[in-house]
């Protein structure tokens, strides 16, 4: 079964649309993705479903991006409703936000599964599992890799995801909580949004550097964001500060090998894709199905970096 491409030109579901010919007794699965446009990762997750997707016969696909956009997705929500699909996949855009369209799907029947970042507490009830790796986990093993960088003194910055953003939230929480249970003397001097976004991080971190003239550390919500900062202290010349980021990107995989970047915290967008599928999948075949359905992401630095492979996004 191939994967055929089409745009969807109502206002209601704008964006771009992939589907594929409907099979006898085929499992009809929509997913409605958070801004495939904004990053690596995304963009990777994107293919690997579609590819996913497209391997297997029993499923017929039909794949949406929000753009960022949460009424965008809303919309799209609204519509895999109307279309009918056996189950529904939503990577959110804002995890609270989609609470209301996701009571409706559940009203009509139609099991969602959250992926990558989690719904808001209010919407826990109305989903039928997450998959995706757990966010605080990889802020607080974030923290004990800067404690490790650190030892366990001094001040730093942090450069966070979009704000209301589940995932955002999730990891600045988790370093949050384990800097200040694991290393109380490395203190958060200021924090401020990069938007998951290399040039707006280059550019805040930019302003810190301005402002302080003391960074011992900055951590980041995911690498992307951490390289851009990085960029920003080579280009004024600020040595000796440490980055440690909560998704390990290609960008940080290279810079861990040159030295440059501590460490920061191995995920695959692949292996992310095709657990919110196989999860969508068993949930609609009965199996039995955790409600968090977690992967493992383990911390990677420069002394173990030959373990894994480098990310492909």
């Amino acid at each position: 079964m191939k994967l055929r491409h089409i745009l969807v030109a109502t206002t209601a579901v704008a964006g771009m649309a992939f589907t594929a010919p409907a099979l006898a007794d085929a499992m009809k699965i929509g997913i409605t993705q958070n801004n495939v446009g904004v990053d690596s990762y995304q963009t990777t997750y994107e293919n690997a479903f579609k590819e996913a997707a497209d391997a297997n016969p029993d499923v017929e696909a039909v794949v949406l991006d929000a753009g960022g956009d949460v009424a965008r997705q809303i919309a799209q929500i609204q519509d895999l409703i109307q279309q009918n699909v056996d189950a529904i996949i939503i990577w959110p855009t804002n995890g609270k936000a989609v609470v209301p369209a996701v009571r409706k799907a559940k009203q009509a029947g139609i099991p969602v599964i959250i992926t990558n970042s989690n719904i808001a507490e209010e919407g826990m009830e109305f989903i039928a599992a997450f998959s995706g790796p757990d966010n605080i986990t990889q802020g607080a093993r974030s923290a004990e890799l800067m404690c490790e960088a650190l030892s366990n003194k001094g001040e730093i910055v942090q450069i966070s995801g979009q704000p209301g953003y589940t995932t955002a939230i999730e990891r600045q929480k988790g370093f949050e909580d384990r800097l200040a249970e694991a290393c109380p003397d490395v203190k958060i001097v200021e924090t401020q949004p990069g938007d998951w976004n290399r040039e707006k991080s280059q550019r805040v971190m930019e302003s810190f550097l301005t402002k302080y003239d003391k960074i011992d550390g900055v951590y980041s919500g995911d690498d992307n964001m951490g390289v851009g900062a990085l960029n920003a202290a080579k280009a004024a010349g600020r040595e000796g500060i440490i980055f440690i980021g909560a998704t390990n990107f290609a960008v940080g995989y290279e810079a861990m090998a040159r030295g440059e970047y501590y460490g920061s915290i191995y995920q695959s967008p692949v292996d992310d894709a095709k657990a919110a599928l196989q999860t969508a999948i068993d949930v609609l075949e009965g199996k039995d199905v955790p409600k968090l359905n977690y992967f493992d992401t383990p911390k990677i630095t420069k002394a173990n970096m030959d373990q894994f492979d480098k990310p492909v996004f």
